[in-house]
């Protein structure tokens, strides 16, 4: 698998860190790769998608993912992206930031602390003093920040994973228990076994989230009313979609149309 060699801004006086802006049309895929760096992907403008090995994430502007390094991941553009990357040496991160969840890849929710200091990583009249006192501000800022419930876990058996991908092709459809068993050539009863060994979710709660992850695709992309969104996505009602939206994100969607226009 390449390693991905994008020049990035570097300072003179600073070694291991560095950042990259870059404006993506929606649509682009950056295919599997990899970086000798650790990097904290943000999208300050648009909605993107981050797959790895474990599974994908939706990514709108009020998050942002981590991904360690040598850690495989691609990512789509599910609308105009306006991608604000922060890349992180292996060494100095275990000086300056050592913490074990930074091991992994995460997502989490982006507060307006985080946000400005992304932002302000990218102005190039800032003294390396201050890069580097923003570098650890934002990851600092990332260890505490809270995890968002964007990640679609994907199974690894194949018949499990069989059942995922199609739910995902098909979000709003029914799909049957006993339907999505027989396609997958199992029973019911050992599909149902599998999605919470494999994922930690039910297929029940796999399969409300994957309709969720829909919902912020669409609503990230365009404006579009959540009557439309929950008709669309086969929610028997708005108010049954916004329940269930807010079981998963702990927000109504219009609360999330919202932040991604004060973002």
């Amino acid at each position: 698998m390449d390693i991905d060699e994008t020049p990035k801004i570097e300072w003179p006086d600073i070694t291991g860190v560095s950042v990259l802006a870059r404006s993506y049309p929606r649509g682009t895929h950056l295919g599997l790769h990899m970086h000798r760096e650790a990097q904290l992907v943000f999208a300050a403008e648009g909605v993107m998608q981050v797959t790895t090995p474990a599974g994908r994430w939706l990514v709108p502007p009020q998050r942002a993912v981590w991904v360690p390094p040598r850690q495989a991941h691609a990512i789509d553009a599910l609308s105009h992206i306006e991608l604000r990357t922060l890349y992180v040496d292996p060494a100095w991160l275990k000086v300056h930031v050592d913490d074990p969840r930074l091991e992994h890849e995460f997502v989490i929710e982006v507060r307006r602390l985080l946000r400005e200091v992304m932002l302000a990583l990218f102005d190039t009249g800032n003294p390396n003093q201050r890069i580097g006192l923003l570098v650890r501000l934002a990851l600092l800022e990332l260890i505490e920040a809270a995890d968002a419930a964007t990640f679609m876990p994907m199974p690894s058996d194949a018949r499990a994973r069989r059942v995922a991908e199609l739910v995902l092709s098909k979000p709003a459809a029914e799909h049957r228990l006993e339907v999505l068993a027989r396609l997958a050539g199992t029973s019911p009863r050992t599909l149902t076994r599998l999605f919470p060994a494999e994922t930690r979710l039910t297929l029940k709660e796999w399969r409300q989230r994957a309709r969720i992850m829909a919902a912020i695709e669409l609503l990230g992309a365009g404006s579009p009313s959540v009557k439309s969104v929950a008709a669309r996505l086969g929610f028997a009602s708005a108010a049954a979609f916004t329940h269930a939206f807010r079981q998963v994100l702990g927000a109504t969607p219009s609360e999330f149309i919202t932040r991604r226009r004060d973002t």
